[in-house]
C-alpha cells in the first residue's frame, strides 16, 4: 500500500489533512479527507473516505479529484501513484489477505 498525506488548502480551515494512495490487495486507489470534528478537533475524522471496495477507484486521477477541492496536490502525484500501482503488478495475496477478502467480499477477486 502506498500513502501520501496532503496539507489542506488555505481556504479549507475545517480540513486537518487528506490522504491518498494505492491499496494493492483491494486493487483500488483510495482518498480520505479528515475534517475537524467535536470528537476529533486535532487529528480530524475521515468524513470523506472512498476506495474501501475492490476496484472502486481505478485511476490516480479519480482519487485526486476527490481530495483536490480540499488539499494541495503535488503536480507529479498522479504519475507517482500510477508508478506505485504498476510496481505491485504480479504481487499475490498472502493467505491472511485472501481469507480476509473471502470473509469481507465473498471472493479473493
Amino acid at each position: 500500500m502506498s500513502r501520501h498525506d496532503l496539507q489542506p488548502k488555505a481556504d479549507q480551515p475545517h480540513v486537518v489533512c487528506a490522504t491518498i494512495g494505492w491499496d494493492r490487495p483491494l486493487q483500488t486507489f483510495f482518498a480520505q479527507v479528515f475534517f475537524v470534528t467535536e470528537d476529533e478537533p486535532e487529528e480530524g475524522e475521515a468524513l470523506i473516505w472512498i476506495g474501501t471496495e475492490p476496484g472502486e477507484l481505478l485511476t490516480p486521477e479519480a482519487a485526486i479529484a476527490i481530495v483536490e477541492p480540499h488539499a494541495i496536490v503535488p503536480e507529479d502525484l498522479a504519475v507517482r501513484l500510477g508508478d506505485e500501482m504498476r510496481e505491485t503488478i504480479g504481487v499475490k495475496d498472502g493467505s491472511h489477505q485472501a481469507a480476509a477478502k473471502r470473509r469481507l467480499f465473498g471472493s479473493v477477486h
